[in-house]
């Protein structure tokens, strides 16, 4: 009878270690995923923004410099690999992709071309789901930081080779609105 009371409780202490295990690298794999799809998401910007700037070039040719802190910037923004680096890169290329359209405003025939207009749309939907990928991320790695902290799983955190996380932080202040791209 003691032998069965004592594989019961070493089979619960078995589940319980299983269960907090397969949490935390559920969670770490959230966070992973989360991430990539801030990337998917700065991908499909960083994909309109040639179209975008050829539109513009079409009428305002003489705008050299703007157009070189666009291209400069979406190449910082294609290279970066860690959260921080994206998340500069990306306050970077939204600075520039703002000044861009702050080009375009003096140009009252491009602020009618139908093509601008579709681009602009286009880029105003994919900032927020920029915004909207940049929030979830930050959601799953608070819940895998609350879980590396807390116990029971903090206990299980060093096996499953699960650490904090770091946030996605927008480093200028100005770059924590979308931009507002009306014509």
């Amino acid at each position: 009878m003691e032998i069965i009371i004592a594989l019961a409780v070493v089979g619960l202490l078995v589940l319980f270690f299983v269960a907090q295990y397969n949490r935390l690298i559920r969670l770490n794999i959230s966070v992973d995923e989360s991430f990539a799809q801030i990337e998917v998401q700065l991908k499909r910007r960083s994909d309109l923004i040639p179209n975008l700037v050829e539109t513009v070039k079409g009428y305002a040719a003489h705008e050299q410099g703007t157009f070189d802190a666009v291209v400069t910037a979406r190449a910082k923004a294609t290279t970066a690999s860690t959260v921080a680096d994206v998340a500069a890169a990306d306050g970077m290329l939204t600075q520039a992709l703002r000044g861009l359209l702050a080009v375009a405003e003096a140009y009252p025939d491009l602020k009618a071309s139908s093509n601008f207009l579709s681009l602009q749309e286009e880029l105003s939907t994919t900032e927020n789901k920029v915004a909207f990928s940049r929030q979830f991320y930050n959601d799953n790695v608070r819940n895998l930081n609350t879980a590396v902290k807390t116990i029971p799983t903090s206990f299980f955190a060093g096996f499953a080779k699960v650490t904090e996380r770091e946030f996605y932080e927008v480093t200028d202040p100005q770059d924590r609105n979308v931009p507002k791209v009306t014509f």
